[in-house]
């Protein structure tokens, strides 16, 4: 078991890996692809190395989002975009308001509202 994934069950939040998301016939978009006002809920979490480049390892990535509430289910609307490269954004996570870099934000496995914008 990993740190992150004993940090789950701490909190309390069953989080499911990639590949678990994809036996269950989930499949998802990268919250760092999708644009100013898409909506919908996390259903994983994926950090790979390009995620975490010239920053904190992906063990730690993966911590510091779990933490701040990014756990299977949880609801989310981008709410903005940063002038350069649309980095960082602004994301309202049930009722937390949350700022991520678009980098960390590949890192999680969402599905969107079928009215939501996408990409």
């Amino acid at each position: 078991m990993t740190e992150a994934s004993a940090i789950a069950i701490e909190l309390g939040q069953a989080f499911p890996s990639v590949p678990a998301c994809e036996a269950r016939g989930e499949s998802g978009l990268r919250l760092g692809k999708l644009r100013r006002g898409a909506r919908g809920r996390v259903i994983g979490i994926a950090v790979a190395s390009a995620h975490t480049r010239n920053a904190v390892d992906p063990h730690e990535l993966e911590r510091r989002l779990l933490e701040m509430g990014f756990v299977e289910g949880a609801r989310f609307e981008i709410l903005h975009e940063g002038p350069v490269r649309r980095d960082p954004i602004a994301v309202r996570l049930d009722e937390t308001r949350v700022a991520l870099r678009r980098r960390e934000a590949h890192a999680l496995i969402v599905e969107i509202d079928t009215d939501s914008p996408t990409a």
